[in-house]
Parts: structure tokens; C-alpha cells; sequence
């Protein structure tokens, strides 16, 4: 849904910026075509990205005119003008560090070859011009027009990956518990598209903070973001645990089924935790993990009164109560009294 609008905005955003550009250059009697191409690539995700990026294309565009002049100048309308207007373009943009307008600029020099054909100097600035009108409509219908806001979308991706990750963490244990031959590998995927989204979920947020300069209401919500960071932070460390949950060799598992039946009551209070954000209860998670940990230090001194040689590697059991133990305190973390529960009132 979040990329469906996403990318339906932009798409309308585009279509106006090209009808409000093409107009404009019809008033002034400029052909359109070069302004339209300008205004097609400077609609950004974000209005900064499309003023910071506007600024490095507007001089590349010069350049790109510019060689494309000198090119028809000393050879006319020919092959050789296009490959010399097109290559000095991308020669001299990579060489001052324009890349982010190297695109249109070489664009521009090539079309320009074949609409030249007199009063070249006249041209040249009439494709500066056209440029101009191109940037500057397109950064104001990016804007004014359906203006970038993500933090509706920022909360309900941060909502949806902890679901996400309730649901696959009380199925991992549910299988390392009782069934401990099955197939890991679906999991694995589930953890790689986890990750995945946490990764977009951050790119959403250094979106929503590049407006702050342009938008009051971003600034004012400065914490909010630092606090969706944070929690982004917390989801990815759990993330990274439920990896290492998977990668813990079952076959040699020897708790008792009361032991089993307890660790499964508490990964089930994790994840109800985790997929029901506005019902957490500290006091409640707190009493769940003291049980976890009192078996964890039972299974520790188990292992160092063992007559048998210390191995020298920790038991499967030592290991998946120590990343439990881990996940809950993250849990915890993640539902600060300014985390969720404040995200939802500040709707």
C-alpha cells in the first residue's frame, strides 16, 4: 500500500510539472522539450533532494548546451558532433562532481544537436532558460502538491515489522522446542525480508528529517523521529538474535517437556507483547523473563558441576535461553514509556 502511493504521487506530481512546464515555455514561445526533460528527472522523493540535486543540474545543463554549441559551431550537424557533445559532457560533470546532473546534461547536449541550426550564442541561452522553468516548477508542484510526509507510513512500518517479528519468533521457538527436524530455511527468508524492510523504514525516515528545513511541523517532531530510530534500532538487534536463534544446532536439546512448556509461555508473552504494542505490560514482561533466567542459570550450573569434560562449545540450551534473555530486554527497550504508546497518542 505504502508503495502504491508512493509511487501515485509522484506520478501525478510528474504529470503537473510537465503540463505547468511545457505552458510556460509555450507562453515564452521556447520549445518545451528540454525544460519537460529537466522537470521529469528533478521530481524527487523528498523537496530537498529536488532542491540540492536542482542545484548541481542547472549547471550541468549549461555545460551539456555549452559543448553542444561549440560542437555545431566547428562541425555542423554531424555524427562525430553528437559523440564529441555527449563525451565532453560526461567528462567534464564527473570531473567537477555534478554526477547528479550528468544524466539530463548529456540528454540535453545531444538533443540540442539536431534543433540548432542558427543563432547559436541565442540558443544557448534559451536552453538555460528552458532548464530554469523546468527546475524551479518542478520543486514547487514537489512542494505544494501532495508535499512528502512519511510518518504515518514510518509508525505503521515500524507497527507492522514488530508483528512481523512476534509471529516468526514464536514460531522459531515453537519448532526448536517441539520439532526440531524441520526445514529452518523458510525462516531465514522471513529474517533477510525483515531486514529488508527495516532497511526502507530508515531510508522513510531520512526522507521525513531531509524536510525539516522547509516543513515547521517536521522540525517539531524531531523527537518522534529520533524516538522511531531508536525503536528501528532495537528491531534490528532482534532481528540479528532471531538469525542467531536459527543458526543453534537442535538435535542435542534435552530439556524436560515442563522446561519446554515454560520457555514457550514466555516467547508466547514476547510475541503477544511484540504484535500487540498497546496492551504491553512492564510488570507482567518482567515476571515472564525472571523465570527465563532462573532456568537459565540452573542450566549454567548443571553444565559446570557436570563430571564430564567442559565442551568447548555452549550447549544448544545455554545459547537459546541467553538469546531469549536478549530478546526480552530489547522488548523491553523497545517499548520505552516515549516509544509506542506515545507514537499512538501523538497520532
Amino acid at each position: 500500500m505504502r508503495s502504491f502511493r508512493f509511487t501515485g504521487s509522484r506520478i501525478v506530481k510528474t504529470g503537473i510539472a510537465i503540463f505547468l512546464t511545457a505552458t510556460i515555455c509555450r507562453w515564452f514561445g521556447w520549445p518545451p522539450v528540454f525544460a519537460v526533460i529537466t522537470a521529469i528527472v528533478t521530481i524527487e522523493p523528498t523537496v530537498s533532494d529536488s532542491i540540492k540535486k536542482g542545484l548541481v543540474r542547472f549547471p550541468a545543463s549549461a555545460i551539456g548546451s555549452a559543448f553542444a554549441v561549440f560542437f555545431i559551431t566547428l562541425f555542423g550537424n554531424a555524427p562525430i558532433t553528437y559523440t564529441l557533445a555527449a563525451v565532453a559532457t560526461i567528462l567534464a560533470c564527473s570531473r567537477l562532481n555534478l554526477h547528479a546532473g550528468l544524466l539530463v546534461a548529456t540528454l540535453t547536449s545531444v538533443a540540442m544537436v539536431e534543433v540548432i541550426h542558427d543563432n547559436f550564442l541565442v540558443s544557448f541561452f534559451i536552453r538555460l532558460g528552458t532548464t530554469t522553468i523546468g527546475l524551479l516548477v518542478s520543486t514547487a508542484v514537489n512542494m505544494l502538491v501532495f508535499p512528502p510526509n512519511y510518518r504515518t507510513d514510518i509508525l505503521n512500518s515500524i507497527q507492522n515489522i514488530s508483528e512481523r517479528a512476534g509471529s516468526m519468533l514464536e514460531h522459531t521457538f515453537r519448532t526448536i522446542l517441539f520439532d526440531g527436524d524441520a526445514n529452518l530455511e523458510e525462516d531465514k527468508e522471513i529474517v533477510k525480508r525483515l531486514t529488508t524492510e527495516i532497511r526502507k523504514t530508515e531510508k522513510l525516515i531520512h526522507f521525513q528529517r531531509d524536510e525539516a528545513s522547509l516543513y515547521p511541523w517536521v522540525r517539531d517532531r524531531e523527537a518522534e523521529l529520533q524516538m522511531a530510530e531508536r525503536q528501528l534500532l532495537f528491531l534490528h538487534n532482534l532481528e540479528f538474535h532471531l538469525d542467531a536463534l536459527l543458526r543453534v544446532p537442535l538435535h542435542d536439546i534435552v530439556w524436560t517437556t515442563a522446561e519446554r512448556d515454560l520457555i514457550m509461555q514466555a516467547v508466547k508473552a514476547l510475541a503477544n507483547d511484540l504484535q500487540h504494542s498497546t496492551s504491553y505490560d512492564h510488570d507482567k514482561h518482567q515476571h515472564q523473563l525472571k523465570k527465563i533466567t532462573d532456568l537459565f542459570w540452573e542450566n549454567s550450573k548443571s553444565v559446570t558441576a557436570s563430571d564430564a569434560m567442559h565442551p568447548t562449545l555452549f550447549p544448544p540450551e545455554f545459547t537459546i535461553l541467553y538469546e531469549l534473555i536478549t530478546i526480552y530486554d530489547l522488548v523491553d527497550k523497545f517499548f520505552d514509556p516515549d516509544s509506542v504508546k506515545a507514537a499512538r497518542e501523538a497520532e
